[in-house]
């Protein structure tokens, strides 16, 4: 138990010192650190999850991670823990069809692409985005084999309609990755969850938001929208155990459907 709290306390060390020095990081994590910088005093002991917190931030505010992230050279603004979890639910439950909403330029819808591609050849992935930023002569081969992109708010009901048509009951995996407000991901929830199969996903993205523990104050969002998404629907739990890699955007976003 000692040799525990000595390496917390060196990795809180650690956390603080380069989180003071990166900028937009909690009022308490900077006046600790510059406590330590000045007194060389050793910090209160911090609970594992919240060293992960001051990692998270520091991560997240830092403008050289993952917003600079590519996938094939097409910007793809996915942590990248959360995309190995994302190919791990590919891999084991073999959907015929990925939905994702929120296209960006098409790196996340690629990226998809290419994991199903090994494990379900014949399996494709719809992605939505109300503004076509989609460059084609950036999009490998993979892309207009496998790839249907749809120009639409995922809420419109021509657009659910349309993304009803094409599942027409196959295994379905649904990412939900656009318009960040509680109220659009319930209605986004409301819409796709019905697609999903016992012992399929419906991955919910940015639940961090709103104090979660980044961007404090902006407003109920993903996660706000999956406590109420689950209090009213007993056909889904959040899956915990794919925060297994410890830093996720997604906390409690990954929900799996457990019964019919």
């Amino acid at each position: 138990m000692a040799e525990r709290r000595a390496l917390l306390r060196r990795l809180a060390v650690a956390a603080l010192l380069i989180a003071a020095a990166a900028g937009p990081v909690a009022l308490y994590d900077r006046l600790v650190a510059r406590h330590l910088l000045e007194r060389r005093q050793a910090p209160p002991v911090l609970s594992p999850q919240m060293i992960i917190d001051a990692f998270h931030q520091l991560s997240y505010y830092d403008s050289r991670t993952w917003l600079l992230n590519t996938w094939l050279g097409i910007p793809t603004r996915q942590n990248p823990n959360d995309v190995w979890i994302t190919q791990e639910i590919i891999s084991e439950t073999k959907p015929d069809v990925v939905v994702e909403t929120g296209t960006f330029h098409g790196g996340s819808a690629v990226l998809w692409a290419m994991v199903l591609g090994q494990v379900k050849p014949a399996g494709r992935v719809i992605s939505i985005d109300i503004e076509d930023m989609v460059d084609e002569a950036t999009l490998p081969p993979v892309a207009r084999e496998k790839v249907t992109f749809l120009v639409g708010s995922s809420t419109a009901p021509e657009i659910v309609a349309e993304v009803r048509r094409r599942v027409g009951g196959k295994r379905v995996l649904v990412v939900l990755d656009s318009d960040h407000s509680m109220k659009h991901v319930l209605a986004e929830l409301d819409a796709y969850a019905p697609l999903v199969q016992v012992g399929d996903y419906l991955i919910v993205q940015d639940t961090n938001l709103n104090g979660h523990p980044v961007h404090p104050g902006s407003g109920p969002g993903p996660m706000e929208a999956v406590d109420q998404f689950l209090q009213r629907d007993s056909r889904f739990e959040s899956d915990r155990s794919r925060e297994r890699l410890l830093f996720t955007m997604h906390p409690k976003g990954y929900l799996r459907r457990v019964r019919s």
